[in-house]
């Protein structure tokens, strides 16, 4: 595979048109059939009963938090390589990934040991007295999944490697494959062999083993550009540990804090009645559906911009961020679109009670109005600020946003106003407002690009 840098000189961009689609395509169509079959593997799961699908869906709470840790982790090697790759260093490029399945791998196996071992406790600790059933089958689901931590976060280090070097349609290969391996396991052995959430937990162990198998086993081959040496060889370099970290664990904190502010709204909506709940639960799906595309564009900029500042084009590096972010919103405003079309159509076929449809419909309606008005700056053009080293400062107003804004105001227009289950988005709307401003401001001030990781 030859590597996508290229000389640049005054006249000649980094990256032509045929390269950003060649990036973003696959990348695009990843993240939205990941998305799609995700919604189909949780409604295999709730043919189980409501003792499975709660368990799944609490357990879950847990295993997103842990994955986006992995993935942030991911996407600060990814960063690392990337500027490394614009620098034309690929030896260090080379270094800097195997530190990044290092770190991973190590980290990811403490984490299992932790889930494993205390298994129920740490269930009781952070959901408290659930029902016996419930219980029970988030106990096997737990003790499960936990052992599929280290292969995503394999296949996640590999594949933000891949995506470094320009190469984000092995990765989408992989992905399509196991989420396809997925729904057939679940179909197998829930339907089939009728082994309940142990079956899906299964399932989903089998198809990330292959994918971190399969991507690991790539890398390891002698003619890639950026490849990794044995594991268990891989000696820790602290100074490029640091640098990985650097990036990784302010948007592994972000993240979470993100994860818990959730949970607070979710908390503040279930006072609201079952019809509240629904309409929220369906809204909250498709919103994510809508923006699935342009958060992709988002993940590509990372490789586009960090390759910039690597090669020292920060010329290039601002003129990639807007005419990415021109991408992202045209991606936006036709997902916003055909879910808007679908809509009612889809809360037919998911059979919601005609209230909790109706007033899904109107929340829709509301976001693809709104929506393609901030999100795109908000959210899209941060991974810019973060492909050039500068991540402190998008996780320090992404928090203050998240907690003053969406959950504080959501509070306060829920409980204090009693404006139901509009108060979500009415503070949504406003955090995406207010990280617009601060971001637009902080692009057009440059100082993001005086973060480089690597020059």
């Amino acid at each position: 595979m030859k590597t996508a840098v290229r000389k640049t000189n005054e006249n000649k961009m980094m990256f032509t048109n045929q390269d950003l689609a060649k990036l973003l395509i696959p990348l695009m169509l990843e993240q939205l059939l990941t998305t799609l079959m995700g919604t189909v593997d949780t409604m295999m799961v709730s043919t189980v009963g409501s003792a499975a699908i709660s368990a799944v869906s609490l357990v879950d709470s847990i295993n997103i938090l842990l994955i986006q840790l992995f993935g942030a982790l991911a996407g600060g090697g990814a960063i690392i390589c990337a500027q490394y790759i614009g620098k034309k260093d690929m030896e260090k490029a080379k270094h800097a990934a195997n530190q990044l399945v290092f770190i991973v791998t190590i980290l990811s196996v403490i984490i299992t040991a932790f889930a494993v071992l205390f298994n129920k406790p740490l269930l009781r600790l952070i959901f408290g007295q659930v029902e016996d059933a419930v219980m029970d089958a988030s106990v096997i689901y737990f003790f499960i999944t936990a052992l599929s931590y280290p292969a995503i976060a394999m296949y996640n280090a590999g594949a933000s490697v891949y995506r470094s070097n320009n190469n984000s349609r092995l990765p989408m290969t992989i992905s399509i494959i196991s989420n396809v391996m997925n729904i057939a396991g679940n179909a197998y052995l829930i339907y089939v062999m009728k082994w309940g959430v142990a079956g899906a937990a299964l399932a989903t162990l089998g198809s990330r083993v292959f994918c971190a198998v399969v991507i690991m086993f790539m890398l390891k081959r002698p003619k890639e550009v950026i490849g990794i040496g044995k594991i268990h060889k891989i000696k820790a370099d602290w100074e490029e540990l640091k640098r990985i970290l650097k990036v990784g664990v302010p948007t592994g904190i972000e993240n979470g804090m993100f994860q818990f502010g959730k949970l607070a709204i979710q908390s503040t909506v279930s006072t609201l009645g079952t019809v509240a709940i629904a309409a929220q639960a369906m809204t909250n799906i498709l919103e994510a559906l809508n923006g699935v595309a342009a958060l992709a564009v988002g993940l590509g900029m990372m490789t586009v911009v960090g390759q910039c500042i690597g090669a020292k084009e920060e010329g290039q590096a601002i003129y990639y961020i807007k005419k990415l972010c021109v991408i992202g919103e045209v991606a936006l405003v036709i997902g916003c679109g055909a879910v808007c079309i679908l809509v009612e159509p889809i809360t037919v076929l998911a059979g919601m009670e005609p209230e909790s449809a109706a007033l899904c419909i109107y929340m829709i309606r509301a976001i693809t109005i709104v929506k393609p008005l901030f999100w795109t700056l908000s959210f899209v053009l941060p991974y810019g600020f973060r492909a050039a080293g500068d991540v402190k400062f998008p996780m320090t107003v992404s928090c203050i946003s998240m907690w003053c804004c969406r959950v504080a105001l959501c509070i306060l227009l829920c409980r204090g106003v009693g404006l139901g289950t509009m108060s979500v988005w009415y503070a949504m709307f406003t955090d995406w407002a207010v990280r617009c401003v601060i971001f637009v401001i902080r692009f057009k001030n440059r100082k993001w690009m005086k973060k480089s990781l690597v020059c």
